[in-house]
């Protein structure tokens, strides 16, 4: 059994086989904080990597399958398994690569078995477990464009509402055929009946795509404001016509004004190079440090990585609330951007949650507040170091 405070599910068994440096690991882990320390380059990170394809979603590189296999190995697959700890029992997650059949030239096929049993898609991993990280190539999140804010928001939801995921897949594969018979010039005839079916399907799972948005928010929102210490307050808002719609019509009327938009802008948007430009995939998360009255992205770097530590732990909160469980939480390299206080109150943050967290880095000493609360790992060159 966890022990006393231990939110579940937790990781108790992770094993990698082919993935990426790892020909084979096995760790065996308590259901408290894991921190893995070592030199760059030992490994650390595909570690995280792993845990984040328990999950939907190409996990927290976005990578294509095949550049997971690790170099050299025979099948040219890669295998995740993991034991955890639930409210219902253990459970055993697996995720991999295996080679299609038909030869070279075959699209690879990723497969998700759970308690050994295959499951028909992804989704159902979220069913069991949810994850948020937090890594540095999201170090410019609050900069940059608005597409990693959307699947940064994405991911929020996702953890909250496990078949976020297979909606938004459904809608991006229905705006990528909607794109390429709009640049094909097919408007016409049984093509036009096929774009109705598109249309229907996007306004459909686009306003569901955008109320998850809108409620996610409103709860994460509502966790900000009551939230208190060293990591600021942050104010968050939506921006997109179908968000906005939604705050002055149902849904349903909010879906048939898209898809009547979306059929009145087929020329425009076939002469846009087949772009559609209504729907939840234009819409932006707007962050605003609260303390320095600005937006996050106008703030300094250590500044932003608070923020994004406030926003993912105000998220776990409200995961936990709705859903009786914790997320796991995936910190890449977290602790080298926060001074002593931060690392500290990061810690006492982590011990209240109770949620299972996995942290990296290479200096070992910037853990010193996990001393006690956490197990320590090290890594060197894709082994286990005794």
């Amino acid at each position: 059994m966890p022990p006393a405070g231990a939110a579940l599910p937790a990781v108790r068994r992770l094993t990698l086989t082919d993935f990426r440096c790892y020909g084979r690991l096995r760790l065996e882990v308590a259901p408290t904080p894991v921190v893995l320390t070592g030199p760059n380059g030992a490994g650390k990170t595909n570690v995280l990597e792993a845990l984040s394809l328990l999950t939907p979603g190409r996990g927290l590189r976005a990578a294509r399958l095949a550049e997971i296999t690790r170099h050299g190995a025979e099948s040219g697959a890669w295998a995740v398994a993991a034991t955890l700890d639930t409210a219902d029992g253990p459970v055993t997650l697996g995720s991999g690569l295996i080679a299609a059949p038909g030869g070279e030239g075959a699209p690879d096929r990723r497969v998700v078995r759970i308690n050994g049993e295959t499951a028909r898609g992804q989704t159902a991993l979220g069913r069991h477990v949810g994850a948020l990280w937090l890594v540095p190539a999201m170090d410019g999140l609050f900069r940059d464009g608005s597409g990693g804010r959307r699947r940064f928001l994405d991911r929020l939801v996702q953890a909250l509402d496990p078949d976020h995921a297979g909606r938004c897949a459904a809608h991006a594969h229905a705006l990528r055929e909607r794109g390429r018979l709009l640049r094909e010039g097919r408007g016409g005839g049984r093509e036009a009946t096929w774009l109705d079916a598109l249309e229907d399907t996007l306004a459909r799972h686009g306003v569901a795509i955008a109320a998850a948005r809108r409620d996610l928010v409103a709860r994460l929102s509502a966790a900000l404001g009551e939230a208190d210490g060293p990591f600021p307050r942050a104010a968050l808002a939506l921006e997109g016509a179908a968000e906005e719609a939604l705050d002055h019509q149902p849904a349903l009327a909010v879906e048939d004004w898209l898809r009547e938009a979306m059929a009145t802008r087929r020329m425009a948007d076939a002469e846009a190079g087949g772009s559609t430009g209504l729907g939840p995939h234009r819409a932006d998360l707007l962050v605003r440090h609260v303390g320095r009255d600005r937006p996050a992205g106008q703030c300094s770097t250590g500044e932003q990585k608070a923020v994004l530590i406030a926003v993912v732990l105000a998220q776990a909160r409200v995961v936990m609330a709705a859903r009786g469980g914790a997320p796991l939480l995936l910190l890449d390299e977290v602790v080298a951007h926060l001074d002593a206080t931060r690392r500290a109150a990061l810690a006492e943050t982590l011990a209240g949650l109770g949620a299972q967290a996995w942290l990296t880095g290479t200096d070992t000493a910037l853990f010193d507040a996990f001393v006690g609360r956490a197990q320590f790992l090290r890594l060197d060159d894709g082994n286990l170091v005794d």
